[in-house]
């Protein structure tokens, strides 16, 4: 009820000598700069949040590259370590094989 009497109350003030309502073809013209600004931003927050997103999938994926190395760099030390001492065991095999032959 108190939104129609204001209502009122701006039609009447509205319609007075002193203040004159805006012609229909500027209120057009702000209604469609209205629907365009507020498409507008829409599609520019969807950008930003489609960025955003992009964004964080490509460093978890970067993450996820680097624990993939990581552990395939790991691998290979553990790999390389064990060969080191299989070649070592074998090495003192060999030397105690021939010390006995001598």
């Amino acid at each position: 009820m108190l939104l129609w009497v204001f209502f009122l109350v701006v039609l009447t003030l509205s319609s007075g000598s002193h203040c004159s309502p805006p012609s229909l073809s500027l209120r057009m013209r702000r209604y469609t700069d209205a629907i365009f600004t507020n498409s507008y931003r829409k599609v520019l927050g969807q950008l930003s949040a489609r960025k955003l997103l992009q964004d964080i999938m490509s460093r978890q994926q970067g993450e996820k590259n680097q624990e993939q190395e990581a552990r395939v760099r790991l691998g290979r030390q553990v790999e390389s370590l064990w060969a080191d001492q299989k070649k070592m065991a074998l090495e003192s095999i060999l030397v105690a094989l021939l010390q006995k032959h001598r």
